[in-house]
């Protein structure tokens, strides 16, 4: 999933960056407002995470630009105001989610997944395919219950060829909903990802490349 991250305080938007980042997010920053609309204009977005009390364009009108303008990113509202009125005032202007600060980490991580996957087709839990096997909470894939040592790109990229359900996954739509905005889409970096995804899983072959198309399971 990618996540945008929009805060104020640049230390706690990196470390909740960081920390999204090794949950197997790819996740871009915005310190104000205004970057946060250009960021949501440009690139798709399954949550953005928003402070609400941002200097200049508060986070109100930020929220209110986004489901304005149709933007199919969830919204999940950040303040350090806390009281049930601060609340239904986020609840109301379109946020699909409000969490105070100061929160827990692990809260945020749950609340974002959450939002995902309501935001989406349902699917199961546990996504299984033949052998394999991919918990996203747990962040465990195993083959023929062998574990698999994924790194966190390839758990990403494992997860969206999975939720596919066979459906061809292109390259582009990988290096957009995997990676972040500093990805260069001139790069071998999708083709070098699934080469390594496919030596982890072993054989028999599970990823199939399509001519001209992308990538299944």
């Amino acid at each position: 999933m990618r996540v945008l991250i929009v805060e104020d305080h640049e230390e706690l938007a990196l470390t909740v960056a960081t920390g999204l980042r090794r949950e197997g997010m790819a996740v871009d920053v915005a310190l104000d407002g205004h970057a946060a609309l250009d960021r949501a204009s440009a690139n798709h977005y399954d949550v953005v995470v928003l402070d609400r009390d941002l200097p200049g364009l508060h986070g109100d009108e930020v929220c209110r630009s986004l489901v304005g303008a149709g933007h199919p990113a969830r919204v999940l509202m950040l303040t350090a105001a806390g009281t049930i009125d601060d609340r239904v005032t986020g609840l109301g202007i379109g946020a699909d989610d409000y969490l105070p600060k100061p929160f827990a980490f692990a809260e945020l991580v749950a609340r974002i997944r959450a939002l995902v996957r309501r935001a989406g087709p349902v699917l199961p839990p546990v996504l299984v395919r033949g052998g394999l096997r991919l918990d996203p909470a747990t962040r465990i894939a195993t083959r023929d219950g062998r574990r698999l040592p994924l790194s966190p790109k390839e758990f990403a990229v494992l997860e969206l060829l999975l939720a596919a359900g066979g459906a061809v996954v292109s390259a582009e739509q990988l290096l957009e909903r995997c990676w972040d905005e500093f990805a260069d889409p001139f790069t071998q970096t999708v083709k070098v990802t699934v080469s390594r995804l496919r030596r982890k899983l072993g054989d028999p072959p599970l990823i199939e490349t399509v001519p001209q198309a992308g990538y299944r399971i």
